[in-house]
């Protein structure tokens, strides 16, 4: 379904197509649920945190002392963005996950000034949230083509639109470090996926996490405040709330580390008991044990040459890199070859 409005200035357009509905979002869950609540060990995708109390929960998670990725990304983007808009020339600026978009002005500022931008793509789950970003960034550009897409990045990216001119160049927004909570087998499927919907030379700007002291990292996840601990556990509010089950929510306890294998931080929730949680939606009996983990996130964090094996796998060539003094975040430019 696509939906098209004029701007403000009755010069731009304002455009929404829903590849996604809320029966899609249920089926989703339920697959999702029954999946990894029978698997060996037990996990659940991190993307049900954020209903619309999970997401409140990691506004305020934004705002915790140890939570550095959020802040740094968004100065490290702040002092590079000139340089990326300069070094993209892109028409259209896509952006995977956009939620509020608030980052994401900072491109569209840079652009604009580059003199290149013509339109921009913001991508979501939430039909609601792409509704309200794209009201308010009508009116703050008025004269920018808007054309949001409702979808699964990880499986709708046929489904974006290409660029408003021939031989226009686009660039996809990946950023926020959400890469890293794909699993390697997933995260390479996901980037050549995004490959193959590029033409040559049009590009990605990826955001990843780096390798730094686990002392810094664990606690980004593991706050004092307990406020990641409650966004953890918020994934058995929603299964509680959209599928009937009777999980005793404070009878888990969220549990993260760093993986140094992996070379990523893992977040569980642990059984604190023997139990037996009724999932009424599926018709299913999930059995726990007293100290037992389930999976509900992992966010890896990357190596300047890790980035670069895995972008060039997925058949991108590294172009420009921008990194903050503490080495902790990268921004990438890479291109399709």
């Amino acid at each position: 379904m696509t939906t098209e409005s004029a701007g403000p200035s009755g010069t731009a357009l304002v455009r929404l197509d829903v590849h996604l509905t809320e029966g899609d979002a249920d089926a989703a869950l339920r697959d999702d649920a029954r999946r990894g609540l029978t698997a060996r060990p037990k996990e659940l995708p991190p993307k049900w945190f954020y209903d619309a109390r999970g997401s409140d929960l990691f506004e305020r998670i934004t705002d915790l002392a140890e939570y550095y990725p959020f802040r740094t990304e968004r100065s490290l983007l702040t002092d590079s963005v000139a340089d990326i808009a300069r070094t993209s020339g892109a028409e259209t600026v896509v952006e995977l996950g956009s939620g509020s978009s608030t980052k994401t002005r900072l491109l569209l500022d840079a652009f604009r000034a580059e003199g290149t931008l013509r339109s921009y793509v913001p991508q979501d789950v939430s039909e609601s949230a792409l509704r309200g970003a794209l009201d308010e960034l009508a009116e703050r550009y008025p004269d920018l083509d808007l054309h949001g897409v409702v979808g699964d990045f990880t499986r709708d990216l046929d489904k974006l639109p290409g660029a408003p001119t021939p031989g226009g160049r686009r660039m996809i927004a990946f950023l926020g470090g959400t890469i890293g909570n794909l699993l390697p087998g997933p995260r390479h499927e996901f980037l050549a996926h995004v490959r193959s919907v590029l033409a040559p030379g049009e590009q990605l700007l990826l955001g990843t996490g780096l390798v730094t002291d686990p002392a810094v990292m664990v606690p980004a996840y593991d706050d004092a405040q307990g406020v990641t601990a409650e966004f953890n556990r918020n994934v058995l509010h929603v299964l509680n709330r959209e599928l009937g089950a009777d999980f005793d929510v404070d009878a888990f306890s969220h549990v993260a580390y760093w993986d140094a294998e992996n070379e990523w931080i893992e977040m569980r929730l642990r059984a604190e008991r023997d139990m037996t949680v009724r999932v009424a939606a599926l018709d299913l009996d999930v059995a726990f044990e007293a100290g037992e983990l389930m999976c509900t996130e992992i966010s890896a964090k990357f190596r300047h040459e890790s980035i670069d094996a895995m972008v060039g796998a997925a058949g991108f060539e590294p172009t420009r890199r921008w990194v903050d003094e503490d080495e902790r975040f990268a921004l990438s430019l890479v291109t399709a070859v």
